[in-house]
């Protein structure tokens, strides 16, 4: 069983990312861009790129070809960001969002640094800028902090409680915003797998008990990016839920091409509504991919 699992997660994560190397060009910005315009339109997307390719690379568990194109995804999405300057610009322009932050710890977890952004960072956490963010987001900020050496360490038990995961409340509860909270929450405390044994023994639990519950539930109606986020908070436990059924599931609901549609809706044939609307859920799928078969191989 724990073959098979395998076999689903490698074909996953290497077709989707092979997916997000041929499209990137799709996700640029403007040649004549000076700032980053709608956050959601190339900004967003770049990041998340950014985001997956570090994972990958992190991880090592990719072949060359991969590894390559993950490397190739990491210096076009840095190069977009010119190198850094645009997060610099972004974060001192607007003081209070996070999202500069958050950014450019995915390049700062494959080594990549820009000083006066590091700088102007430190000096951000120094008078902690973010106490009206959500409880989850305020886990993103504490391991972006974490991920580029900036600031103390913080109280991670307090953050987390105050999460709707931390309260570990009635698993019917759950809709589909929560879900997405519950998976960040993970994502975020577990620094995306790389700290499994940081989950609260109580969460590691709940998740353990009701986790194939809610995959169950979202696959049944085809909402495909939160099945696969619900997978990789699987590939976070201290103890891997690793079901072959489920990645089954998830791995057929992939195209040939490598893309993972968000949910059971038709997809577009034009190449730049199919990145727009689906290169988040395959993201996921390249970072679900990777983090299980790390876990599998005891990376």
């Amino acid at each position: 069983m724990t073959t098979t699992a395998a076999h689903h997660a490698h074909k996953l994560a290497t077709t989707a990312l092979d997916w997000l190397h041929t499209h990137r060009h799709l996700g640029a910005f403007p040649p004549d861009a000076t700032d980053i315009g709608d956050p959601d339109r190339h900004y967003k997307p770049l990041g998340e790129t950014a985001l997956a390719a570090s994972l990958v690379l992190r991880e090592g568990v990719a072949g060359p070809a991969s590894l390559a194109q993950a490397r190739d995804l990491l210096d076009f999405t840095w190069s977009e960001f010119r190198a850094g300057d645009l997060l610099y610009e972004r974060q001192l322009r607007h003081w209070l969002l996070t999202d500069p932050l958050e950014t450019y710890a995915h390049f700062a977890r494959a080594g990549l640094r820009h000083d006066r952004l590091h700088a102007l960072l430190e000096h951000s956490a120094a008078v902690d800028n973010s106490t009206e963010v959500l409880p989850n987001r305020r886990l993103a900020v504490a391991n972006a902090h974490r991920t580029t050496g900036i600031g103390p360490d913080p109280d991670w038990t307090a953050l987390t409680r105050a999460t709707w995961l931390g309260r570990t409340p009635q698993p019917w509860a759950i809709d589909w915003t929560a879900g997405y909270h519950v998976t960040h929450t993970v994502f975020h405390l577990t620094d995306w797998g790389a700290r499994p044994h940081d989950l609260p023994p109580d969460i590691a639990d709940h998740l353990a008990t009701w986790l194939p519950v809610w995959v169950d539930v979202w696959a049944e109606v085809g909402q495909w990016d939160l099945v696969g986020e619900l997978l990789i908070v699987g590939a976070c436990l201290p103890e891997p839920h690793l079901d072959p059924a489920e990645w089954h599931a998830l791995a057929n609901a992939q195209h040939d091409d490598g893309l993972l549609p968000r949910d059971g809706e038709p997809v577009s044939d034009d190449p730049a509504t199919r990145f727009t609307d689906h290169q988040h859920p395959t993201v996921v799928a390249v970072i679900a991919g990777t983090l299980a078969l790390s876990r599998l191989l005891g990376a």
